[in-house]
């Protein structure tokens, strides 16, 4: 089924091979919850997590570079399924360690895109060929990328990332069709 998005948009998101993600803020409402002995807890999206596994199941790999270090986001990442050689925690240059998940991977800036909300994340959002922000970025960051999300951090920006760039690609279809008869029948 023929994408109907804009040529151009489809146009950046056609070469994308990997898509990047910070976790609090993107993955995460940016909520941080302690326990009394001190152990951090995060909340997810369950519909982030499907986003993800879709896009590993469309042939788009997924990396997260992410300043805090949690055991929370680790265990989320390996029950996604992540590569836990693109899995950045606790990150002090997130662009040199951009720059070793992409020589990991064998992509270009132009092949790789990400999803971030705040300062720190800039350097990531301006080297991807195409990036994503939450619609409660910083303003900054919103000015910064190509596409802001209707959605808030950790409450499916993830998904709609994910599905447009499925859709760009011609994905989308097919991979809704492995969960829905009705899609398979062509409804």
């Amino acid at each position: 089924m023929p994408s109907r998005l804009p040529p151009q948009l489809r146009e950046k998101l056609e070469p994308i091979r990997l898509l990047v993600l910070d976790v609090d803020g993107v993955l995460t409402d940016g909520t941080l919850l302690y326990t009394a002995d001190g152990e951090q807890a995060k909340a997810f999206n369950v519909r982030d997590g499907l986003a993800v596994r879709l896009l590993l199941a469309g042939g788009i790999r997924v990396a997260v570079i992410s300043g805090r270090a949690s055991a929370a986001a680790a265990a989320r990442c390996a029950d996604l399924g992540i590569d836990g050689d693109l899995v950045v925690l606790g990150s002090r240059a997130k662009e040199a360690d951009l720059d070793r998940v992409l020589t990991a991977c064998g992509i270009a800036d132009r092949e790789l895109a990400a999803i971030g909300d705040d300062l720190p994340d800039l350097p990531v959002l301006g080297r991807a060929g195409f990036s994503f922000c939450p619609a409660d970025a910083a303003p900054e960051v919103a000015a910064a990328c190509d596409h802001v999300c209707g959605s808030r951090g950790g409450n499916g920006v993830v998904r709609e990332a994910a599905e447009l760039l499925l859709k760009a690609q011609g994905r989308w279809t097919d991979l809704v069709a492995s969960w829905s008869p009705s899609v398979r029948a062509g409804w």
